[in-house]
């Protein structure tokens, strides 16, 4: 069995190329990867390509302070990071800073008034009657009631069932003009209902008279109503800048146009009534999971008492109407994020919506419910700016730090290895080339960007590189002092080597997890650099250095120790083997005294 063993330690170590031309391959396929993506540079982080950082702090209403808490503060960041998404900002960065503040980093090429507006004012959560809605961009394609209409049932448990897939049951006769009206026409339907529903029509007429005026109503009314249906028509809701716009600035009494996505991904527009329900009428919102019924995750709501009572209103008349003008719409910051539709009263005080939804889904539309009701404000903390004449000075600084700090190691490896540069200055090469490539993979595909303390990060990994190589050197200088030959020495040499490189990175790469997991901010920047050219110091290692010392290792200028190879036995003080040598044995006898 020893036999074998030792054949494919000799086989391996003869075929360092392999070795050699998986990473060659792994760096030609990442950089195509890199060209291919379209983000030849690392994303930089606000510090190095300027912008504005706004610090939150969460102030509870008087006798709330248990509000602040995990679960709330990150539903927070969820509608802060929703709302800089609506102005086009997908490089910014919403995190929570300890346990009450929210730091939002955006970066420059945005209006940062308006992104200070935005995050530091209360999410508006409103229920509003569906009015009319279609596809975005679509011809004529109305939302729909869902194929799976279940029934809502009056008391204390009433479930809603939701339509937020239009293109899941769609209705043949309806179309953007509403089943044959227009726009204006389901304006004045809303305040003026015909059939069963007129019972109820005083209170709707009253709620929707500024956008949805009856026959009697002013000219000035009409008029209004004639514009929100010129604005509904020319919507386009698959542009970003149109839902940035969207019935952000409607008054809760108004009738709006807005936005929303739909579970296939795209965007619908709405006409949507008053507000019949304020998100503070929410009590208490959850996901849960309906083992007794096929429904799997579903969303729960209980209202308050003045929410019970608007909730059932509402539902009441919506129930009389056809699709779409039997949904309300969810709607948060001017978005619709749920349309559900209903066929029933809702009187008990809660509600159920049930549609496909995920646990993820389920959960998102639980917190956003809930955050219409949470005691909690923002108030600004600070407010910094940081230029981008700033930041390019900041990342000029940093390359010529790195640049000197890669330039000494360079002369210190000339000077103590001379020949030995020739394999640890191309390993600090690919390695270098690794990480740079790696980063700005690592843009577009977790939003990972480069700033300052990163750039620290990759500076100190320098450091962390040559010591590995230094290691490796030193082991085969010791097995030469010993007395072996070149090759024998660097096999030799390895195991002992790769024990003391694998423990070196283990404690530097634990550091770097450890210090990412207990930060927050830029910090974890440094980190997460850290760690990722810790690994990398690895890959190169076993892929890169060892293979290329083995091969240079067969050399004559390296096997013969030249005295510019780093390796020459005498410079390194080696001595030769030791032999002993044996005196002649005498025969056995007495001594001769003359002898003795």
């Amino acid at each position: 069995m020893a036999a074998p063993k030792k054949g494919r330690s000799a086989s391996a170590q003869s075929k360092p190329g392999r070795s050699l031309a998986l990473i060659l391959i792994a760096i030609v396929a990442l950089t195509g990867g890199m060209f291919a993506s379209g983000h030849k540079t690392p994303r930089l982080g606000i510090d190095l390509a300027g912008g504005t950082s706004i610090t939150l702090r969460a102030v509870p209403e008087a006798g709330q302070e248990s509000a602040i808490n995990k679960t709330n503060m990150n539903t927070a960041v969820d509608i802060m990071e929703r709302r800089v998404n609506g102005l086009g900002v997908s490089e910014a960065e919403v995190q929570t800073q300890g346990d009450r503040n929210i730091i939002v980093n955006i970066p420059k090429g945005t209006n940062s008034k308006s992104a200070r507006e935005q995050v530091g004012t209360t999410a508006k959560l409103y229920f509003r009657p569906v009015l009319a809605t279609e596809v975005s961009g679509s011809a004529a394609t109305a939302s729909p009631s869902p194929s799976a209409s279940s029934s809502a049932k009056a008391g204390d448990k009433a479930t809603g069932t939701s339509s937020s897939s239009p293109s899941a049951s769609s209705s043949p006769s309806a179309s953007a003009t509403t089943q044959g009206r227009s726009v204006t026409d389901a304006l004045k339907a809303d305040a003026t209902p015909s059939g069963s529903a007129s019972a109820s029509s005083s209170a709707s007429a009253k709620a929707s008279s500024s956008a949805s005026p009856s026959a009697s109503s002013s000219s000035s009314a009409s008029a209004a109503a004639a514009a929100l249906e010129a604005q509904y028509t020319a919507l386009d809701c698959s542009k970003a800048s149109a839902r940035a716009t969207a019935g952000k600035t409607a008054k809760p009494t108004d009738s709006t146009v807005a936005c929303g996505k739909n579970s296939q991904g795209a965007w619908q527009k709405y006409v949507l009534g008053p507000a019949a329900v304020d998100g503070t009428d929410v009590k208490k919102s959850q996901a849960v999971f309906n083992t007794q019924t096929a429904a799997g995750w579903t969303v729960t709501m209980d209202f308050t008492g003045k929410g019970s009572k608007k909730f059932a209103d509402i539902t009441g008349k919506l129930a009389q109407n056809q699709s779409p003008q039997n949904q309300f719409a969810i709607v948060l910051d001017g978005e619709v994020v749920s349309d559900p539709y209903v066929s029933q009263a809702l009187t008990g005080g809660s509600a159920e919506i049930s549609g496909s939804f995920d646990q993820t889904e389920a959960q998102s539309l639980a917190n956003m419910l809930s955050y219409g009701a949470l005691p909690l404000t923002f108030k600004e903390d600070s407010v910094t700016t940081v230029t981008a004449a700033l930041g390019g000075e900041q990342l000029k600084a940093g390359l010529i730090a790195g640049a000197i700090g890669l330039a000494l190691v360079v002369i210190y490896l000339l000077l103590f290895y001379r020949g030995l540069s020739v394999i640890a200055i191309p390993s600090l090469l690919v390695s270098a080339i690794l990480t740079y490539v790696i980063m700005a993979l690592l843009g577009p595909t977790i939003g990972f960007a480069l700033n300052l303390p990163a750039v620290c990060g990759a500076i100190v990994a320098i450091g962390i590189t040559a010591d590995s190589f230094i290691v490796f050197f030193e082991r085969i200088r010791d097995e030469i002092r010993e007395g072996r030959s070149l090759r024998p020495a660097v096999e030799r040499a390895w195991p002992r080597a790769r024990r003391t490189i694998l423990v070196s990175d283990f404690v530097s790469f634990l550091a770097a997890a450890v210090l990412f997991i207990v930060t927050v901010g830029k910090v974890q920047g440094f980190a997460f650099t850290l760690g990722l050219t810790t690994v990398l110091d690895v890959v190169v290692v076993f892929l890169f250095t060892k293979p290329l010392m083995t091969i240079l290792a067969r050399r004559k200028f390296f096997a013969n120790g030249h005295k510019w190879s780093g390796l020459d036995p005498k410079a390194l003080g080696a001595k030769p083997p030791l032999r002993s040598t044996r005196r002649p044995t005498r025969p056995a006898g007495p001594v001769d005294p003359k002898e003795a």
